[in-house]
């Protein structure tokens, strides 16, 4: 593929670094092959001198020791590789489903995404996670069709599932050149030459015209592509129908413009374990995905005055960085950077947006895996490491002291499972603790806490296997050997029906009056639609020729709404509320004697007493499993699910094996992946990822 080089509006400024930048994460499923095509982009740039592959326990990427002994990525890596000019910032994300908030906070930060599919598998739980994720991002991406090599490899068959299961336009720029073992090679349908791979990790691809055989197949894909790329370019619509030669360099052009705009994505095959279809997919990258000045300016708030605002990604602008990821180097702090705009040095005094506090940058560092190099600049478009940052946590917006901005935080999906942790001695209980604050930092989807009525310490996570490597991390980085309980499913509370409630607080704290009162409205709302919080207060009538009664102030319908905020974190169980609806209808403002904290407090009572009156409804997590099994095993699989209270919602077919999806307590699904290995001689497989809240049985 050639470089259509920078783009009409980057011609108009002088031509900047930036526009040779990539920042892209390659995401997938677990056991797709993300790692592995890392680690051939890695080797093919140059980057590293020997291919490290992860059933051997020794890619580079998997950094972690449990990373190598389990053969899975836990945690997003980050490196820096070079091709055909352009610097590439590659985050190698996980495909684990206990760890989706690796991938949520790469993306935030991504410029682009490379998704790997399986051959044979296609389109899996967790891929549907990632694509959705990269939808909400608005992330453009490439789809890398992978293990071709594998028995019922199926290019055609990924892509349709692509294209009907992500409701996406995805649009081959190859076709490959046979399946399963006999895979050779691809054939680059934008320049009509077919592509060969020795599958010899050190033999360049060779070039060839295409295969007779292939004709057909060629000229209707090519069509296709075509027909794609004359939406986002009118000189090749024009072209096509006049039956006009179009050159390649102006369909990679208009390719780049339809991936870049979310509109299309160019779909490569390959098979990275035989070092067959890697080269071209760097190509892609740069042909296709956007430098950071294609992005448009980064969208905040000021948090001064609440204006929208924005920051253009170059270095003459001011200062602005979104923290990602935070991580522990020996017990110190790192922090993951974004930089958007501004130039960023050692020694730099910077604001955190949520703290308010000035904090200076110790030392600057470019990241490689595990490794870092010290460097003593940053500018737009950089994902860096920074140490010195004390108070920086993910999702935080850091900015330079005189140009305040606020960017949209990193959400953190709430945990679904908790167990009960104990230190072996109580000599050990301080190190517990310290190691529990250090974990929590760095993974926003892990909490910790004391139960009050047993004054255990409970920790809670994703899932047994996050919960399984905290552990064994308190373990390895901390020293800490503590003896865990078995797993608790996370519970919320509902309400059963509608009431009303009123509440008034008022208490003499020294020598000022808290004052508050309020009526609360309180109902259920269909499962999944969230909860909501909102002020529906009607004004009271002005009575002619009576005093004027006073508008309630701005604080205290904010301390209102708080105040409801606030007692939801806990119903009559002791459950945080799901999917209910709060309303203030009334308010009695005092301006003598009413406060923020008092109305607080009067919104929070009414609303308990609402909740009581209306009734509760306990919620526990449902997982959405996909079992899929030899046509033998089917009856097995179906007998253990419906043991468990599952919900069966399908029976299909993938490639050559049986596909069972269905709905399941995660309270009934402990010890699963044991039982299921044991019915099946370990023959099937299954994927479980969470699905809502909801009363079951």
């Amino acid at each position: 593929m050639s470089d259509p080089g920078p783009s009409p509006e980057a011609k108009a400024k002088k031509p900047s670094k930036l526009t040779r930048v990539r920042n892209i994460g390659i995401c997938a499923h677990i056991d797709a092959g993300k790692t592995t095509v890392s680690e051939r982009f890695l080797y093919y740039a140059g980057r590293i001198h020997k291919i490290g592959e992860v059933h051997d326990g020794e890619a580079q990427m998997d950094w972690m020791p449990q990373e190598r002994e389990r053969g899975i990525t836990i945690t997003a890596a980050a490196t820096t590789l070079e091709w055909r000019g352009h610097d590439v910032h590659l985050i190698d994300t996980p495909g684990h489903v206990d760890f989706t908030i690796e991938v949520e906070r790469s993306l935030r930060v991504l410029d682009g995404a490379v998704v790997v599919f399986c051959g044979v598998s296609g389109v899996e739980p967790q891929s549907e996670t990632v694509w959705h994720q990269a939808d909400n991002f608005h992330v453009p991406r490439l789809a890398f069709i992978n293990k071709m090599d594998r028995p019922g490899a199926d290019f055609q068959a990924v892509v349709d599932e692509i294209r009907e299961r992500l409701a996406a336009h995805p649009v081959p720029v190859q076709l490959p050149i046979g399946a399963e073992d006999q895979f050779a090679g691809v054939v680059d349908l934008i320049r009509e030459r077919a592509i060969y791979f020795s599958g010899a990790e050190d033999d360049p691809p060779r070039e060839d015209s295409v295969p007779a055989a292939m004709a057909n197949a060629v000229a209707a894909a090519r069509e296709k592509l075509i027909e794609a790329a004359a939406d986002f370019d009118d000189n090749i619509a024009t072209a096509y129908l006049e039956g006009k030669p179009i050159e390649a360099a102006a369909l990679v052009a208009a390719l780049r413009k339809g991936t870049i705009r979310c509109g299309i994505v160019p779909v490569l095959a390959g098979s990275a374990l035989r070092n067959k279809g890697v080269q071209p997919l760097l190509d892609a990258v740069c042909d296709f995905l956007p430098a950071p000045t294609e992005m448009p300016p980064i969208q905040g708030t000021d948090p001064t005055s609440g204006q929208p605002t924005t920051r253009p990604p170059e270095d003459s602008a001011p200062f602005c960085a979104l923290a990602f990821k935070v991580a522990m180097d020996e017990g110190r702090k790192t922090v993951f950077l974004r930089i958007y705009s501004g130039v960023l040095r050692p020694g730099d005094e910077v604001q955190n947006a949520r703290t308010r506090r000035n904090e200076k940058v110790a030392r600057l560092f470019s990241v490689h895996a595990n490794r870092r190099e010290r460097i003593e600049r940053a500018g737009a478009g950089s994902i860096v490491v920074a140490m010195g940052l004390k108070d920086a946590g993910t999702g935080d917006t850091i900015y330079v002291p005189k140009a305040p901005i606020l960017l949209g935080r990193i959400d953190a999906h709430e945990p679904v499972i908790a167990r009960a942790i104990e230190p072996k001695t109580q000599a050990e209980k301080e190190k517990l603790d310290f190691g529990l604050t250090k974990l929590a930092d760095e993974d926003p989807t892990f909490r910790f806490g004391e139960d009050p009525e047993t004054g255990q310490t409970i920790i809670r996570g994703m899932g047994e296997l996050h919960l399984d490597i905290m552990a064994d991390r308190l373990r390895r980085e901390y020293g800490v050997e503590a003896t865990v309980g078995r797993p608790q499913v996370v519970h919320r509370e509902t309400l059963a029906g509608t009431a009303e409630a009123e509440a008034r607080f008022e208490r003499q704290v020294d020598d000022e009056t808290l004052f508050g009162q309020a009526r609360v409205r309180v109902a259920a709302r269909p499962r999944g639609s969230g909860n909501v919080v909102k002020l529906a207060i009607v004004p009271p009538e002005q009575v002619p020729g009576a005093p004027r009664i006073p508008e309630t102030p701005r604080a205290i319908l904010e301390a209102a709404l708080e105040g409801a905020t606030e007692a939801m974190r806990s119903g009559p169980e002791g459950y945080p509320f799901e999917d209910i609806e709060v309303v203030v209808t009334g308010i009695e403002y005092r301006p003598d004697a009413s406060t923020p904290a008092g109305q607080r407090a009067a919104v929070g009572e009414a609303l308990r007493q609402a909740s009581r009156e209306a009734g509760t409804r306990l919620l526990e997590p449902i997982m959405k499993v996909e079992v899929t099994a030899p046509e033998a095993n089917v009856g097995d699989v179906l007998g253990d699910l419906n043991a468990r209270h599952a919900r069966i919602e399908d029976v299909g077919v993938r490639g050559n094996q049986r596909l069972v999806v269905a709905k399941v307590p995660l309270r009934r699904m402990f010890g699963y992946s044991t039982d299921l290995r044991s019915a099946t001689q370990g023959r099937a497989n299954y994927t479980m990822q969470f699905e809502s809240f909801d009363a079951w049985e």
